[in-house]
């Protein structure tokens, strides 16, 4: 099960899970308002969880029903990237 950033991100980008992930699976581009995880690549270590300045990642499980949606918005940024 892999982590989710959620809304709470937009328009922050803070780089600090960036930082902390050791698999470098969170990426962004110039184009998008946040940061997104690629759920084929992260081994669910939660080390960029209680980095988030703004409490936006969530293991995939645990998402708040409102953000639910930001699921298949973090797996399709990747879809679109291969």
């Amino acid at each position: 099960m892999a982590y989710v950033i959620t809304d709470a991100c937009i328009d922050v980008k803070d780089q600090s899970c960036v930082q902390e992930c050791p698999v470098d699976c969170i990426k962004s581009d110039e184009a998008s308002n946040q940061y997104y995880i690629d759920p084929d690549i992260c081994i669910d270590c939660g080390a960029c969880q209680p980095v988030c300045p703004v409490n936006a990642i969530y293991p995939a499980d645990e998402v708040p029903g409102d953000q639910q949606h930001q699921i298949e918005t973090n797996a399709d940024y990747f879809k679109k990237a291969k």
